[in-house]
């Protein structure tokens, strides 16, 4: 059973087609990327998932339930990147009202404790009045796990709070995902989903452009592989025979001892050329590889020597 399924998701306003026909295929338990520029539809999209908005056509189910259904809403989190609380009332009796809301009311123990959770334990009886931007974006994460969900939409988790709170909010998604719980998650920070997500989709125009693991989405990408090694001398005897070589299996090379830097089709000349170095008896102290990033991937550029 799929966390979310998807089947020609349309959404349309007027004759302006917002979300075209989505398929998506979310497995229980990812932690799920979901990218996409100002405008692609990524906000039209979870609103329909949650409810917030019908489709114009499709189907869609969640835990196996289809939707729009309101049982299903009981196993599910949300938290929206516009997230605004009640001014009188404290972390504490917002987490206790919000859970009542999902039929699952949460003790002021289990309140407490998913407030220590997002790192606002010395906040819980904290007027929300008097909350910072970056407190009401842990209040409402918190509010996404109190009833104990099976799914969770986080909408930009980290935006707007400092270094150390969204460390402390990887470290509670990583936990649960350990949990097995399914997030769903949008950020503007690519090094963060590249960090922490299991596979990703990247949105365009109102559809999937590409999807799937960092490794999945590096291969697309990637025309070749950009290699650095640190080594021992290359010894003079052996030195026009080795760069032969080195030009048969990849371009672009450059020697400065101790180092080659060299463009390989595949990391399978990695190998070979460890091997050879191996057999020369020149030693290899460090090998690197330049791979794209998610941010290079993102802004859809292929990667060749820079």
């Amino acid at each position: 059973m799929y966390a979310i399924e998807t089947n020609q998701l349309l959404k349309a306003y007027g004759s302006t087609p917002v979300v075209k026909g989505m398929n998506l295929h979310v497995a229980k338990g990812e932690i799920f990327g979901f990218l996409g520029r100002n405008g692609a539809g990524k906000s039209t999209f979870i609103n329909m998932l949650t409810g917030i908005v019908h489709p114009s056509s499709g189907e869609y189910s969640l835990l196996g339930i289809k939707g729009p259904n309101d049982r299903v809403k009981q196993h599910i989190g949300v938290m929206p990147d516009y997230s605004t609380f009640y001014p009188a009332l404290s972390a504490l009796e917002h987490l206790r009202f919000l859970s009542s809301l999902s039929k699952k009311p949460a003790t002021k123990e289990r309140c407490l404790e998913v407030l220590q959770q997002v790192g606002l334990e010395e906040h819980a009886r904290k007027k929300t009045a008097k909350f910072s931007f970056g407190m009401k974006k842990k209040l409402g994460i918190a509010q996404a796990i109190i009833h104990d969900p099976d799914l969770i939409f986080l909408d930009e988790p980290t935006s707007g709070i400092d270094a150390e709170s969204a460390l402390h909010i990887h470290q509670l998604i990583r936990q649960l995902h350990k949990n097995g719980k399914t997030v769903f998650m949008t950020s503007h920070n690519l090094d963060e989903v590249e960090k922490l997500c299991t596979r990703i989709a990247i949105m365009k125009d109102g559809q999937i452009d590409k999807i799937g693991t960092m490794d999945e989405l590096r291969a697309f990408y990637r025309s070749t592989l950009t290699v650095k090694i640190k080594h021992s001398p290359i010894p003079e005897s052996k030195y026009g025979i080795i760069t032969h070589w080195l030009q048969t299996i990849g371009t672009d090379m450059e020697i400065n001892n101790p180092y080659l830097s060299l463009n390989l089709p595949s990391e399978k000349r990695i190998a070979e050329l460890i091997h050879a170095f191996t057999e020369w008896k020149i030693d290899i102290f460090r090998v690197e590889v330049k791979e794209p990033s998610l941010e290079e991937i993102f802004m859809n550029k292929r990667i060749n020597k820079e």
